[in-house]
């Protein structure tokens, strides 16, 4: 019996490792890109939804919004910090995570595989349309640090595009479901969630996160195009 044990003991100490999969830097990256979804990228989509929400006032009311951003104190450090490198890295490596990843809804066609399919998909469409928003909106046209009042304006003329406005609704509805479900992800990955009860009841949640959020996300496009606040001329 001794020599048994001795022998049992010594398979398990050459055994793998337990959690071996939560360690390295693997691990660390991970966890950082699930926490920058949240904070601070998911806290800058919140802010950004309720500045733009501001047009339903009117272009004053959103030029002043526009305004007291961009006077911020240190605003461009802030950007580059808080929003556009925690951006570009959460998108790289979300595009690093689905190379890697492994999923096939024609043969596994479970809710979760599309779950997994649809997140990388939004994903890379709110990429693409934060890059063209940021590149037409700040960089060019009208300078809308120096001019807030021309935004209303500004947003409006690209909106009277059919196809442009297409984009935004899309963009839109994409970008509100991938920080929704990526909510419900955070809290399954974090342990906020423990059990597939809480799962299942935080889904909820989240799915009407997802609609709260893309429902004020498209009143404000309705804001610019709804003939509300016809032709309205840069300030």
């Amino acid at each position: 019996m001794a020599t048994a044990q001795t022998s049992t003991a010594h398979t398990v100490r050459r055994g793998v490792q337990p959690l071996r999969a939560g360690q390295g830097t693997s691990f660390i990256w991970r966890k950082l890109h699930s926490l920058l979804g949240i904070i601070p990228i998911g806290a800058f989509l919140l802010e950004h939804l309720l500045s733009n929400f501001e047009a339903l006032k009117g272009p004053i009311a959103y030029g002043d919004q526009v305004k007291f951003l961009n006077s911020l104190p240190l605003v461009r450090v802030l950007e580059w910090t808080f929003i556009f490198i925690p951006i570009l890295y959460h998108a790289g490596y979300g595009v690093y995570i689905w190379l890697r990843g492994k999923s096939n809804v024609v043969y596994y066609p479970w809710a979760g595989n599309w779950m997994y399919v649809a997140q990388r998909y939004t994903g890379l469409i709110a990429f693409a349309y934060i890059l063209q928003h940021v590149l037409r909106q700040r960089f060019m046209g009208v300078s809308l640090p120096e001019h807030p009042y021309a935004a209303f304006a500004k947003v409006q003329h690209e909106l009277a595009n059919p196809f442009m406005l297409a984009v935004y609704v899309i963009a839109m509805i994409a970008v509100c479901w991938h920080f929704a479900y990526g909510v419900w992800l955070f809290a399954a990955k974090w342990g906020i969630t423990p059990g597939n009860t809480a799962r299942r009841r935080f889904g909820y949640v989240c799915a009407a996160l997802g609609i709260l959020l893309a429902g004020m996300g498209i009143a404000s496009i309705w804001a610019f195009v709804g003939g509300m606040y016809p032709n309205v001329a840069g300030m």
